[in-house]
């Protein structure tokens, strides 16, 4: 069996979609194949995002805000829209998941934290869904 790949989408590919590639990232490690891009990417990825993350130990500065290109789309399995609404792809036999969760852009450190830990909850249930144990 190949790898799931998993492509996670946001409008600015700069907190929610970056984090949701870093927490599989880490727990999923080379077990899945993780893409993240924004309908409208930002110029860079959100300080408080990349602050909350490194406080769990995942690294996440080193990856630029990006468009979701048609190539993420058809080498993923599942996408995790995180709120670019009708701007997310849509192809048919695809599966498809709509996280609503707080824009952390702007937001005090605590409620990114908040959103950094729903994330992680869901991405556990989305690995555990596709057959994938976490490995930290």
């Amino acid at each position: 069996m190949t790898k799931p790949a998993v492509l996670f989408l946001c409008v600015h590919n700069a907190g929610r979609s970056q984090m949701g590639a870093g927490w599989l990232r880490h727990l999923g490690a080379d077990q899945v194949e993780v893409f993240s891009g924004g309908s409208n990417p930002g110029s860079d990825t959100n300080p408080s995002a990349i602050a909350a993350m490194a406080e769990v130990g995942i690294d996440i500065s080193t990856y630029a805000p990006q468009p979701w290109t048609n190539e993420m789309v058809h080498a993923a399995d599942v996408v995790v829209s995180m709120g670019c609404g009708d701007a997310c792809p849509v192809l048919p036999g695809k599966r498809y998941e709509d996280w609503e969760l707080t824009d952390p852009s702007g937001q005090p450190l605590d409620v990114v934290r908040q959103v950094r830990d729903d994330i992680r909850d869901r991405v556990v249930e989305l690995m555990a869904s596709l057959g994938l144990s976490p490995a930290a």
